[in-house]
């Protein structure tokens, strides 16, 4: 089954997401937990923890079709020492608001080294900060989120994603989520279904599709190559339709949150409509 949705709003608390996703037609949507621009967040309280399980309950939501996303803030390959720390901390109050609320996936950009230390070293420090947060919450699945590769921003090439899994103890709860938007950009072509499944095949190759966990549908307004993280809505940017066609019709992505980040929210609805359209009767 295709599990399609939205990164909905939390506006007023977290248990106000299952119903921002039902308004839209989804079956799957991803949200942050708490202020993505802020460190720090007052914890859950446990009448706002009931209601989110108890609506998703309701709506039929799972723990594998729900994808939040962590705090921007955060950067688990930081160089200095102080930020380093201050991200894992972060990373950890994430996980454990996932783990209270009962969900298994946490979506997150892997991190940076703004040319302070080597690639090798960045993706070191990140594989070490998941499997210190491992050891710290249980059950939650660290997904890594590619990137466009801009500044100095690892993640982009499907490589680097490789070496962070490598190093990850627990291989159980690890895994990635694509962003379309940011793999065209990053140099990946995705704009016909031969490329996008040559695409998909370097992927398998690289990483291993045992590890594609979510999936962050976006068109691009960059180009190819570009390493511009500029969303835009389904068919209307650089990548076009055939892409998503494609995935729609590939039943290895099935059970997985399909999650779009467009620039346009009033038509989640129809943009999740036109993606349903695709999937074989």
């Amino acid at each position: 089954m295709k599990l399609i949705g939205a990164h909905v709003s939390a506006a007023g608390g977290v248990h106000n997401s299952p119903e921002n996703a039902r308004q839209i037609g989804a079956n799957a949507f991803a949200l942050f937990t708490k202020n993505q621009r802020q460190w720090v967040a007052k914890p859950l309280a446990e009448d706002v923890i009931a209601a989110f399980k108890a609506r998703c309950k309701q709506y039929g939501y799972t723990p594998d079709a729900i994808l939040p996303h962590d705090s921007y803030l955060i950067n688990l390959g930081a160089p200095e020492t102080e930020k380093l720390e201050k991200s894992r901390a972060a990373f950890v109050d994430e996980m454990a608001r996932c783990h209270q609320l009962g969900l298994t996936l946490l979506n997150f950009h892997p991190g940076s080294h703004l040319k302070k230390i080597s690639e090798t070293e960045c993706l070191r420090l990140i594989a070490e900060s998941i499997n210190q947060a491992h050891q710290q919450v249980p059950d939650v699945v660290a997904v890594i989120e590619n990137t466009a590769g801009q500044g100095s921003n690892l993640g982009w090439r499907f490589e680097h994603l490789a070496e962070i899994i490598d190093q990850v103890e627990d291989k159980s709860r690890i895994g990635v989520c694509i962003d379309t938007c940011h793999a065209f950009a990053a140099g990946y072509d995705l704009r016909t279904e031969t490329a996008t499944e040559a695409t998909f095949a370097e992927f398998d190759q690289v990483v291993g599709m045992q590890y594609l966990r979510g999936m962050h549908l976006n068109d691009s307004k960059g180009g190819l190559g570009s390493h511009l993280d500029r969303h835009h809505s389904l068919g209307e940017g650089e990548i076009g339709w055939a892409c998503f066609r494609f995935l729609m019709q590939d039943n290895r992505f099935d059970n997985i949150p399909l999650v779009l980040e467009t620039i346009n929210p009033d038509i989640w609805r129809q943009e999740i409509e036109t993606l349903r359209s695709f999937i074989p009767a």
